[in-house]
Protein backbone atom coordinates (compact mmCIF):
# COMPACT_ATOMS: atom_id res chain seq x y z
CA UNK A 1 0.00 0.00 0.00
CA UNK A 2 1.32 3.40 -0.88
CA UNK A 3 0.07 6.96 -0.87
CA UNK A 4 0.95 9.96 -2.96
CA UNK A 5 1.94 13.14 -1.17
CA UNK A 6 -1.39 14.70 -2.18
CA UNK A 7 -3.34 11.72 -0.84
CA UNK A 8 -1.51 11.94 2.49
CA UNK A 9 -2.22 15.67 2.79
CA UNK A 10 -5.94 14.84 2.85
CA UNK A 11 -5.31 13.18 6.26
CA UNK A 12 -3.97 16.34 7.92
CA UNK A 13 -5.74 16.91 11.29
CA UNK A 14 -7.43 13.46 11.16
CA UNK A 15 -7.59 11.68 14.54
CA UNK A 16 -6.45 8.12 15.25
CA UNK A 17 -8.20 6.23 18.05
CA UNK A 18 -6.24 5.08 21.06
CA UNK A 19 -5.34 1.40 21.12
CA UNK A 20 -6.06 0.61 24.77
CA UNK A 21 -8.04 -2.12 26.47
CA UNK A 22 -8.85 -3.42 29.90
CA UNK A 23 -5.80 -4.82 31.64
CA UNK A 24 -3.31 -2.50 29.91
CA UNK A 25 0.03 -2.81 31.68
CA UNK A 26 2.28 -0.75 29.41
CA UNK A 27 0.99 2.36 27.66
CA UNK A 28 3.20 3.81 24.92
CA UNK A 29 2.59 7.49 24.20
CA UNK A 30 3.54 8.94 20.83
CA UNK A 31 3.78 12.64 20.09
CA UNK A 32 1.01 12.77 17.49
CA UNK A 33 -0.11 10.78 14.46
CA UNK A 34 1.74 11.28 11.22
CA UNK A 35 -0.18 11.47 7.96
CA UNK A 36 0.53 7.81 7.10
CA UNK A 37 -0.70 6.79 10.55
CA UNK A 38 -3.91 8.75 9.99
CA UNK A 39 -4.36 7.20 6.54
CA UNK A 40 -3.98 3.64 7.88
CA UNK A 41 -5.49 4.31 11.33
CA UNK A 42 -2.49 2.49 12.80
CA UNK A 43 -0.07 4.09 15.28
CA UNK A 44 3.59 4.38 14.20
CA UNK A 45 2.59 3.17 10.71
CA UNK A 46 5.09 4.93 8.45
CA UNK A 47 6.98 2.19 6.56
CA UNK A 48 10.41 3.21 7.87
CA UNK A 49 9.32 3.58 11.48
CA UNK A 50 11.26 1.30 13.83
CA UNK A 51 8.68 1.07 16.64
CA UNK A 52 7.29 -2.40 15.88
CA UNK A 53 10.65 -3.89 14.80
CA UNK A 54 12.09 -2.64 18.14
CA UNK A 55 9.17 -4.17 20.10
CA UNK A 56 9.80 -7.47 18.31
CA UNK A 57 13.57 -7.31 18.92
CA UNK A 58 12.94 -6.62 22.63
CA UNK A 59 10.58 -9.60 22.91
CA UNK A 60 7.63 -7.37 23.80
CA UNK A 61 5.64 -8.72 20.85
CA UNK A 62 5.98 -12.13 19.21
CA UNK A 63 5.36 -11.25 15.57
CA UNK A 64 5.67 -8.17 13.43
CA UNK A 65 2.31 -6.75 12.33
CA UNK A 66 1.96 -5.36 8.80
CA UNK A 67 1.82 -1.90 10.33
CA UNK A 68 2.60 0.08 7.16
CA UNK A 69 -0.57 -1.24 5.50
CA UNK A 70 -2.60 -0.84 8.68
CA UNK A 71 -3.01 -3.30 11.52
CA UNK A 72 -5.72 -5.89 11.27
CA UNK A 73 -8.35 -6.28 13.99
CA UNK A 74 -6.48 -9.46 15.01
CA UNK A 75 -3.22 -7.45 15.38
CA UNK A 76 -4.99 -4.87 17.54
CA UNK A 77 -6.60 -7.58 19.67
CA UNK A 78 -3.19 -9.25 20.17
CA UNK A 79 -1.75 -5.97 21.49
CA UNK A 80 -4.64 -5.52 23.90
CA UNK A 81 -4.39 -9.16 25.09
CA UNK A 82 -0.66 -8.68 25.64
CA UNK A 83 -1.39 -5.68 27.90
CA UNK A 84 0.06 -3.07 25.54
CA UNK A 85 -1.67 0.21 24.72
CA UNK A 86 -0.82 3.13 22.45
CA UNK A 87 -2.02 6.74 22.63
CA UNK A 88 -0.64 10.16 21.68
CA UNK A 89 -0.02 13.48 23.36
CA UNK A 90 -1.95 15.18 20.56
CA UNK A 91 -4.44 13.27 18.45
CA UNK A 92 -4.16 15.47 15.36
CA UNK A 93 -2.25 14.25 12.33
CA UNK A 94 0.51 16.42 10.96
CA UNK A 95 3.37 15.87 8.54
CA UNK A 96 5.89 16.61 11.33
CA UNK A 97 5.66 16.78 15.11
CA UNK A 98 7.26 20.24 15.10
CA UNK A 99 3.98 21.56 13.66
CA UNK A 100 2.47 21.23 17.15
CA UNK A 101 2.40 24.14 19.54
CA UNK A 102 3.64 24.04 23.12
CA UNK A 103 0.04 24.70 24.21
CA UNK A 104 -1.12 21.61 22.30
CA UNK A 105 1.54 19.51 24.01
CA UNK A 106 0.57 20.88 27.44
CA UNK A 107 -3.10 20.12 26.76
CA UNK A 108 -1.97 16.67 25.60
CA UNK A 109 -0.12 16.12 28.87
CA UNK A 110 -3.32 16.90 30.80
CA UNK A 111 -5.26 14.49 28.55
CA UNK A 112 -2.60 11.84 29.13
CA UNK A 113 -3.01 12.14 32.90
CA UNK A 114 -6.77 11.59 32.42
CA UNK A 115 -6.10 8.58 30.18
CA UNK A 116 -3.79 7.04 32.78
CA UNK A 117 -6.36 7.69 35.52
CA UNK A 118 -9.03 5.97 33.41
CA UNK A 119 -7.05 2.86 32.35
CA UNK A 120 -4.55 2.42 35.23
CA UNK A 121 -1.53 1.05 33.35
CA UNK A 122 1.36 0.00 35.58
CA UNK A 123 3.85 1.80 33.33
CA UNK A 124 3.70 4.64 30.81
CA UNK A 125 6.44 5.06 28.19
CA UNK A 126 6.51 8.42 26.43
CA UNK A 127 8.20 8.11 23.06
CA UNK A 128 10.16 11.33 22.68
CA UNK A 129 12.01 13.48 25.21
CA UNK A 130 11.12 16.84 23.62
CA UNK A 131 7.38 16.23 23.80
CA UNK A 132 7.72 15.18 27.44
CA UNK A 133 9.83 18.23 28.33
CA UNK A 134 7.40 20.63 26.68
CA UNK A 135 4.15 18.93 27.63
CA UNK A 136 5.01 18.46 31.30
CA UNK A 137 7.21 21.57 31.61
CA UNK A 138 10.28 19.51 32.53
CA UNK A 139 12.98 21.26 30.44
CA UNK A 140 15.87 19.37 32.09
CA UNK A 141 14.33 15.88 31.98
CA UNK A 142 16.58 13.12 30.70
CA UNK A 143 15.61 9.81 29.06
CA UNK A 144 14.80 6.83 31.24
CA UNK A 145 12.56 6.42 34.26
CA UNK A 146 11.16 9.69 35.61
CA UNK A 147 11.12 10.19 39.38
CA UNK A 148 7.57 11.59 39.57
CA UNK A 149 5.61 8.95 37.66
CA UNK A 150 2.19 9.88 36.30
CA UNK A 151 -1.17 9.38 37.99
CA UNK A 152 0.06 6.38 39.97
CA UNK A 153 1.95 4.73 37.09
CA UNK A 154 5.70 4.47 36.70
CA UNK A 155 6.91 6.70 33.87
CA UNK A 156 9.70 6.28 31.34
CA UNK A 157 10.79 8.55 28.51
CA UNK A 158 12.19 6.48 25.66
CA UNK A 159 13.66 7.40 22.25
CA UNK A 160 11.41 8.22 19.33
CA UNK A 161 11.53 5.46 16.66
CA UNK A 162 11.04 7.86 13.75
CA UNK A 163 13.60 7.77 10.97
CA UNK A 164 14.25 11.44 11.81
CA UNK A 165 15.90 10.16 15.01
CA UNK A 166 18.64 8.48 13.01
CA UNK A 167 21.19 7.93 15.80
CA UNK A 168 19.03 5.21 17.39
CA UNK A 169 19.01 1.71 15.90
CA UNK A 170 16.41 -1.02 16.23
CA UNK A 171 18.74 -2.64 18.79
CA UNK A 172 19.14 0.53 20.88
CA UNK A 173 15.40 1.21 20.70
CA UNK A 174 14.69 -2.40 21.74
CA UNK A 175 16.95 -2.02 24.77
CA UNK A 176 15.23 1.24 25.77
CA UNK A 177 11.72 -0.19 25.29
CA UNK A 178 12.57 -3.35 27.23
CA UNK A 179 13.12 -1.36 30.45
CA UNK A 180 9.52 -0.15 30.86
CA UNK A 181 8.22 -3.49 29.51
CA UNK A 182 10.18 -5.30 32.23
CA UNK A 183 8.80 -2.91 34.88
CA UNK A 184 5.27 -3.58 33.57
CA UNK A 185 5.80 -7.34 33.93
CA UNK A 186 5.73 -8.02 30.19
CA UNK A 187 9.31 -9.32 30.12
CA UNK A 188 11.32 -11.32 32.62
CA UNK A 189 14.11 -9.62 34.53
CA UNK A 190 17.54 -9.72 32.97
Amino acid sequence: MGFTRAELQAYRDVAVPDLIGAGVRLLFVGINPGLWTAATQTHFAYPGNRFYPALLAAGIIEQLPDFASGMTDADRAAFVRRGIGITNFVNRATARADELSRDELRAGARRLVETVQRWHPAVVAIVGITAYRQGFDRPKATPGEQPDGIAGARLWVVPNPSGLNAHDTVASLAAAYAEPARAAGLLGSS
